[in-house]
């Protein structure tokens, strides 16, 4: 979403995507549907159920249950979907080819790196690449990577710079009503908002988890 309002800021945004791959957290689509219109473009919503689905062994898209704990833990690699970012993508190019944008924008980050090899810098370089072969003489379209060298603070800060309504966002992986505060794309939300020094507007059921968790990493 940050990345959508820092792009909207230079008049640049033609479009959003979002893809249902059968996520556990699909809520998130919704959110992405608010900041389309409240940007004023179109959302293009791309159906990716039956994908996911065979994309077994994920606790996003399957039965096992999203593990409590800090986002850089080996225990969190339960939530990779295999080849995720690289099926989105492809997909993202072919929209951005035929309606004739220059650019894909995505906002993979630094703290991803641990778990998800389809975030780091080493992936988007050679997907440029694989794009560049694909598209040859049809079509130029740059991937743009803001955040991959950054973190998730820094993600933040770029967000208030750009009036980037965070109430209006959603990162939990489980889903339900409300963050649930334990999981570790709740526990990121948290502490990159403390390290960034701005109000987080997000209710959590359970708030303080992420102290322990922010601490327990830090030990090891």
């Amino acid at each position: 979403m940050t990345l959508a309002h820092m792009v909207a800021a230079r008049g640049e945004l033609s479009r959003l995507i979002s893809f249902d791959y059968g996520q556990r957290h699909r809520k998130e689509l919704e959110f992405a549907v608010a900041t389309a219109w409240q940007l004023e473009v179109p959302h293009h919503a791309i159906d990716l159920r039956g994908v996911g689905a065979a994309l077994g062994g994920s606790a996003l898209t399957g039965g096992a249950e999203v593990p409590d704990g800090h986002y850089a833990e080996e225990t969190m690699r339960i939530t990779v979907v295999p080849n995720r970012n690289a099926i989105m993508l492809t997909i993202a190019f072919g929209v951005a080819a035929s309606m004739g944008d220059e650019a894909v924008a995505i906002a993979v980050h630094g703290g991803d790196h641990f778990i998800y090899p389809d975030c780091r810098p080493a992936f988007t370089q050679a997907f440029q690449h694989m794009q560049d072969a694909a598209l040859d003489g049809y079509a130029r379209i740059t991937l743009l990577t803001p955040f991959v060298h950054r973190t998730k603070a820094d993600i933040v800060a770029e967000g208030a710079r750009h009036n980037t309504p965070f109430a209006a966002t959603w990162s939990c992986y489980r889903g339900g009503k409300q963050h649930c505060g334990r999981c570790g794309t709740c526990v990121e939300r948290r502490e990159a908002f403390q390290l960034a020094g701005v109000p987080d507007p997000t209710t959590y059921e359970d708030p303080d988890f992420w102290l322990q968790a922010v601490a327990d990493r830090g030990r090891k």
